[in-house]
């Protein structure tokens, strides 16, 4: 008998949130640039289209975040045998099977042949909203969720052998290898098999379990949202939230303080600065994001106590919509936060502040003075400047162009080592499984796993971008990292050399990591500092002339 061919669906577009428009922005991080021996490369080595394939949503919402799952019992217009293939019995039952344990994530389930009719979406429906509610907030409340409308039938022509496939990947439970399943069905725009796969990883992921199962967690709402064409919306409203005082700074203070990624960037930025401006009467710092202005706080106390006396410090602060946001307010902050410690350190000091998009940015608005010695940092913003893969215009080599003919003397690099700028849909998830397992898990080792501040740490300052580099693509994707290497020949044609962090930095960032857990790693690799967790690099940072 004749095999029927599996049911192929055209894109669709489908809301998820609707959302007032707003500027896109970023908080923090996200994804790698090798993935070998993560899963088999003959099984993702295809370019393919991005596809929105299926109308049934999940929701982030799950069980307690341990190993153990509830069974469930639910009536159903489809259901799946034993032998993995859709059948039409009108009850639907989950069967218990012995827990398998992944030596990856330590994450089993029983399986849940989970079945989704008219009641579960009502059901469902009820968990995306408590689920919105976790993620955005109060004003979830006004946002429409799109239901469910069309449940699985049962008489869908499929591909015996292709559901025996995914039922053997379900049977293993193990949750990295089920979530690279569903990326690849939506990616081939095989409805049935991504429905299927999201059914049951809704009940395998936890905002409070595991890292594997934290990060799968927002994963799947990613997942889900690229199926809907929501990411864009997701990412605008997930936005790093003020929601009572100054939380949101709280939030990020927690991040900063429990890894050492901001610090390490910082730290070696300011040492390279300070060895560039030695003796020097007039410094101009050009910092192309300038969020709350930490960073300058312990360059200032350095200058404070050069022999000599301090020199005139001038800060240009470039800044977006989304740090505004964050703050509570705009730039007006920041200079008075950075006047009140210069008069504290008795430096002479001016800040200009420019509010707007750092790929904007023209010479004239940098109001450089002749005589000054110029110091320009990049501290985890680059990527977020498009270039030509996106439109029209190359920002990136632009405004590296730009700084050039400002002859500073010292530029300072800080970007996530990873490589998903012009990557597929399936290599650039596969990417960002990877990369965010190694930050889920450094966050873990600190912070208690029903830590308020963990959970709000992860939702606030990692959601968002997750869901920006899964779910988006176009100008709706903000960000899109590059591996050093390809920083590196952008920096070379826009004329800079390389600039050596001295012996000094090093011993700082050093001493710096000894107050961390020893899984972090530290290495110098011509002149670039490169800091990871345990095999994955997550962050470099250069300097360069």
């Amino acid at each position: 008998m004749k095999e029927p061919s599996r049911k192929k669906v055209p894109n669709q577009s489908y809301g998820f949130y609707e959302q007032p428009q707003q500027e896109p922005g970023s908080c923090y991080w996200p994804p790698i640039n090798h993935v070998d021996g993560l899963y088999s490369d003959d099984a993702f080595d295809q370019n393919h289209l991005p596809s929105e394939a299926f109308k049934q949503y999940c929701n982030l919402e799950s069980s307690s975040g341990t190993n153990s799952y509830p069974h469930q019992n639910s009536s159903s217009t489809a259901s799946f045998t034993s032998n993995g293939s859709p059948s039409s019995h009108q009850e639907c039952h989950s069967y218990p099977i012995d827990l398998y344990h992944s030596p990856d994530n330590n994450c089993g389930s029983p399986i849940s042949r989970s079945c989704l009719t008219d009641d579960a979406a009502d059901d469902l429906r009820h968990k995306i909203r408590e689920l919105e509610t976790a993620m955005l907030g109060p004003d979830a409340d006004g946002l429409d969720v799109y239901s469910i409308t069309e449940p699985i039938h049962p008489l869908l022509p499929v591909q015996d052998a292709g559901w025996k496939d995914v039922a053997d990947i379900i049977s293993r439970r193990d949750l990295k290898e089920m979530l690279c399943a569903c990326a690849r069905a939506i990616d081939e725009n095989d409805m049935l098999t991504g429905e299927w796969l999201v059914s049951e990883l809704r009940g395998m992921v936890s905002v409070s379990g595991e890292p594997i199962q934290r990060l799968g967690a927002y994963l799947l709402e990613a997942l889900v949202a690229r199926t809907a064409s929501s990411g864009s919306s997701i990412y605008k409203a997930l936005k790093c939230k003020e929601p009572i005082g100054a939380e949101l700074l709280s939030y990020m203070h927690v991040l900063y303080e429990i890894c050492p990624y901001f610090k390490f960037g910082y730290l070696s930025a300011n040492g390279a600065i300070a060895e560039a401006i030695k003796g020097e009467n007039r410094v101009h710092i050009i910092d192309f994001q300038i969020a709350q202005g930490n960073q300058w706080i312990t360059l200032m106390q350095a200058l404070a106590n050069r022999p000599g006396g301090p020199p005139k410090v001038t800060i240009t602060g470039i800044d977006d919509s989304t740090s505004a946001f964050a703050r509570g307010g705009g730039l007006e902050i920041v200079r008075k936060r950075l006047l009140i410690l210069a008069e504290s350190l008795k430096i002479p000091f001016e800040f200009h502040g420019i509010a707007g998009s750092a790929s904007e940015i023209q010479r004239e608005d940098l109001k450089v003075q002749p005589g000054e010695a110029i110091a320009v940092s990049f501290s985890l913003v680059l990527h977020h400047m498009p270039d030509e893969s996106v439109g029209s215009q190359n920002h990136r080599d632009r405004i590296l162009q730009l700084v050039k003919s400002l002859s500073p003397k010292v530029v300072t690099v800080v970007e996530l080592e990873s490589n998903n700028n012009t990557a597929p849909f399936l290599s650039r998830f596969l990417q960002t499984l990877k990369y965010y397992t190694a930050v889920f898990e450094s966050i873990d080792v600190t912070l208690p796993r029903d830590h308020k501040e963990r959970i709000n740490v992860e939702q606030h300052c990692l959601a968002r971008d997750i869901v920006n580099l899964v779910a988006c693509e176009g100008t709706e994707r903000i960000e899109r990292h590059e591996l050093f290497r390809k920083w590196r020949s952008r920096l070379f044609m826009a004329g800079f050399k390389p600039h050596p962090l001295s012996p000094f930095v090093n011993a700082t960032i050093e001493a710096l990591l000894k107050n961390y857990c020893d899984k972090y790693t530290l290495e110098e690799r011509d002149g670039v500092l490169y800091l990871g967790w345990l095999n994955q690099n997550l962050v470099t940072s250069s300097a360069w002339i």
